[in-house]
């Protein structure tokens, strides 16, 4: 079938009726495109010209996937595809779907939700979306090539958690590049794991805190590119569900710390007549303090810190509470 023409879609069978659902893609060339789901009636996914659902990309097996909606009871069945099918980011041979379910075929996320305001049959939105998103294109195109990225969406849709989730359980490889608010952040994959991290505005930034401030990152455009090659140094090589526990735990703990804290913007300064003594401070104690004092504020003093920002947080909270630092009056 050619890349630009509409799937091909067998009609429903009579007596069969709408459940209010439909499956909305979120990422991927059909991105925005709408397949209602019909009680009575099967879903044939793949890249076949006959099929119900035509998704044409090389990651897709000619029969990928089959849905089923029995008495609104929606289920997917995976077909022997060679890259697999998966759901809210398990790989899976038989599932029920519910929804907000997410399912990840190829490179395309479809999310199970209510049918669209407009109540019409939008089967035929489901076509390629190429450009219509106006995402960067890869800087490795040629001239004249207006190849999309591998994957794209929003971060509405897809947040960073569930993003990584899913890579992770597919072993995808790859840089998933996100724009946020004119900020540009890359997270290197490999087969899954994290290899590195980076936030282009803040390149000193160590990987691991670049991610804990990309998880907040609740709106924007995602897009998937090709694998970089390049080991870099202090990489994380890490698993996903690892990374992620980690910065949920850091993220509870900061909650509480936050409280203890002057506002971010504040400036800091030494308590005087100064009390305490130095010398009983540690060495991590010493560097933040030295940090805290050459910067403008409390928001450069977390992003120049070599400490994690649950560290830095603990570190300065205690430098207040026993009388090194203050903040500074306006």
């Amino acid at each position: 079938m050619p890349e630009g023409t509409k799937p091909q879609l067998v009609r429903p069978p009579t007596g069969s009726r709408r459940l209010g659902l439909s499956l909305r893609f979120i990422s991927g060339k059909y991105e925005g495109g709408e397949f209602p789901l019909e009680d009575g009636k099967d879903i044939i996914v793949g890249r076949s010209s006959e099929l119900d659902m035509v998704l044409v990309e090389e990651m897709v097996s000619r029969k990928h996937a089959k849905m089923t909606v029995r008495r609104a009871k929606i289920t997917i069945e995976d077909l022997g595809s060679t890259n697999g099918t998966f759901v809210n980011g398990e790989r899976i041979q038989n599932a029920e779907l519910h929804e907000g379910d997410r399912i990840l075929i190829g490179t395309s996320i479809l999310k199970v939700v209510p049918d669209s305001a407009s109540g019409a049959d939008s089967r035929s939105n489901v076509k390629p979306a190429a450009g219509r998103r106006g995402l960067r294109r890869r800087t490795n195109s040629t001239p004249g090539n207006d190849e999309p990225p591998r994957m794209t969406g929003h971060l509405e849709e897809v947040p960073l958690p569930d993003l990584l989730q899913l890579f992770s359980t597919s072993r995808k490889s790859g840089v998933l590049v996100l724009h946020n608010e004119g900020r540009v952040g890359k997270v290197m994959l490999d087969e899954g794991r994290i290899h590195f991290a980076t936030i282009e505005e803040q390149p000193d930034l160590p990987p691991f805190k670049c991610i804990y401030r990309m998880i907040d990152w609740n709106s924007g455009l995602f897009e998937l590119e090709p694998h970089d090659a390049t080991r870099y140094k202090a990489a994380l090589d890490a698993a996903v569900p690892e990374v992620l526990m980690e910065v949920l735990r850091q993220q509870d703990e900061m909650t509480t710390v936050r409280e203890k804290l002057p506002p971010l913007d504040a400036a800091l300064q030494l308590k005087t007549p100064m009390a305490a003594p130095l010398n009983e401070l540690e060495p991590r104690q010493l560097d933040v303090l030295q940090l805290a004092l050459n910067c403008p504020n409390v928001t450069t003093l977390f992003e120049r810190s070599k400490y994690s920002d649950i560290d830095t947080a603990r570190i300065l909270a205690e430098l207040l509470a026993r009388g090194y630092l203050q903040a500074a009056t306006k």
